[in-house]
């Protein structure tokens, strides 16, 4: 599984990309978590709201911050 967080660096990006990690943690699963900061990289998603979160190459949420539950929810799909 490959989870991207989309961001530039602030504070909600920096937030969701800590409550990926927990999520990932919690849930047991091998994951590989990427920060994407490149605005081409984001802009290819065609997320114009940051924080974007991306799972397997699927945009699942842009423009705040969820909650670990709400991560871990994605997560086991």
């Amino acid at each position: 599984m490959k989870i991207e967080v989309l961001g530039t660096g602030c504070s909600k990006c920096i937030q969701l990309e800590a409550v990926v990690k927990q999520a990932v943690a919690k849930s047991g699963k091998f994951a590989q978590i990427q920060k994407v900061d490149d605005i081409m990289k984001i802009m290819e998603y065609q997320v114009v709201s940051t924080p974007g979160l991306v799972i397997d190459g699927k945009v699942v949420s842009t423009g705040k911050v969820l909650s670990v539950d709400e991560v871990l929810a994605l997560i086991n799909g």
